[in-house]
């Protein structure tokens, strides 16, 4: 890629980061529209536009939305879905191979995860006997770890303040197609972790996360995590404070869920 090219790749990368992740216009949507079809078609990222975004999104949208991105600047991204443990296809991100990669190299590929808040593209490593398998990054306040393995696997791990490395999800770097991605989303609208809000939020600058979930608020950054309960008189404005989003959405979808 040139010099041009990736200076665009990381504006648009500083861009989405300032997006919060949250599930509570997944939630709004499939209200509204009563499949998760009809309410993924509704998301913001077919926009292809942050700015016009309803709050934040999840990992499928902002994907889907450095998907179409990257396409449009002539590139062949592929998209790849993440298992956890016993759940597959839980979560989704994308690997850009880099055009401009040696002929006589194998190609350098990057994966690129904004839904687990990564928005740094992460080179990744060659499996033995080509490269060491592995790759370290120290980023803020979570480190991240690049496993290779064997040349059609990957895993994330990450860690922070001294805390051990944990794995986070194992990607086959094949990829699916676009039919198969959409398909993963329509059931991301029916697991249960749309029974209750879940927030996550990075504040780069400062190397500051904030999670939300179940009524408890986590803060973590290069001192280590502090976890604070979150009462449910303050909930709204707290909500809406640290992660940037409109109270009346965050009522909306409360509301919602409380039905």
């Amino acid at each position: 890629m040139t010099s041009e090219q990736w200076k665009k790749i990381r504006e648009i990368c500083d861009k989405l980061s300032k997006v919060t992740y949250e599930n509570l216009t997944k939630i709004i949507r499939l209200e509204q529209t009563g499949s998760s079809s009809a309410a993924q078609k509704l998301d913001d990222s077919f926009q292809n536009d942050v700015d016009a975004w309803m709050g934040g999104g999840t990992c499928f949208s902002m994907t889907w939305h450095l998907y179409q991105v990257f396409v449009d600047m002539g590139f062949k991204p592929r998209l790849v879905m993440g298992h956890k443990r016993k759940e597959r296809n839980i979560h989704c991100a994308l690997i850009l191979p880099d055009n401009a990669s040696s002929p006589l190299a194998p190609a350098t590929e990057y994966l690129f995860d904004p839904g687990y808040l990564i928005f740094d593209p992460l080179p990744i490593p060659q499996p033995p006997p080509f490269g060491t398998g592995t790759a370290f990054f120290p980023l803020v306040p979570n480190c991240v770890r690049l496993d290779r393995p064997s040349a059609d696997a990957m895993s994330l791990w990450t860690g922070g303040a001294g805390a051990p490395m944990k794995l986070r999800f194992d990607y086959p770097v094949e990829g699916v197609s676009v039919e198969e991605f959409k398909q993963h989303w329509n059931e991301s609208f029916y697991r249960e972790m749309m029974t209750y809000p879940v927030l996550n939020r990075l504040d780069r600058e400062r190397g500051v996360q904030y999670y939300y979930q179940k009524g408890n608020l986590v803060t973590r950054d290069a001192n280590g995590s502090r976890m604070e309960r979150i009462e449910v008189p303050d909930r709204v404005e707290t909500l809406s404070r640290v992660f940037d989003l409109k109270p009346e959405l965050i009522e909306r979808a409360l509301h919602i869920l409380e039905k």
